[in-house]
């Protein structure tokens, strides 16, 4: 009978954490760089050159990669396999609003399977000076709703986010 109440218990408590568990998550961050806004668009529409500045690609610089596509169209597809750090997956281009958002997927395949929407905004501060915002969102769905209670997304990948940003702002300003 004991062993029916703790079952019990377990169960409950697994579904008041699926209950309360996030359901999704966005990660995002911005940074300004003295360019005009074209020139910034037109660069970071370029799958491709994340190969320069993407942190993930300073954690493996001999990972796998694959394109399918033509670069800076929709439906491009950059596809990687590298080290424990940077996993496997790949990113197509979903959608772009000319000069303003670039729109993708991202598909991870190892470590763990998953799809993400990916983004990057960019906004005119000034002739010369353009703001970035990169981010990427997407749904937990259960189990893995209940392990982000544990998990900041936000803390996990915004610090690769940012170096990432400056990597950026750092070629793009030389």
């Amino acid at each position: 009978m004991i062993a029916v109440y703790i079952l019990a218990g377990l169960v409950a408590l697994i579904i008041i954490l699926a209950v309360i568990a996030p359901k999704t998550f966005n990660v995002y961050r911005s940074i300004d760089i003295l360019k005009p806004k074209e020139e910034v668009f037109n660069y970071i529409l370029l799958l491709k050159n994340q190969e320069i500045w993407s942190p993930w690609a300073k954690k493996d610089p001999n990972m796998a990669r694959k394109y399918t596509g033509t670069d800076g169209q929709i439906g491009f597809v950059s596809y990687w396999n590298g080290n424990k750090e940077v996993g496997e997956g790949e990113q197509e281009i979903t959608n772009i609003i000319d000069g303003e958002r670039i729109e993708g997927e991202l598909r991870f395949f190892k470590p763990f399977r998953s799809t993400s929407n990916c983004y990057f905004n960019v906004y005119n501060l000034e002739d010369t000076k353009t703001k970035v915002t990169w981010g990427f969102s997407g749904k937990n769905a259960f189990p893995i709703s209940i392990v982000m209670l544990f998990i900041n997304m936000d803390k996990a990948v915004g610090k690769d986010f940012e170096e990432g940003l400056f990597a950026l702002k750092t070629e793009l300003e030389s």
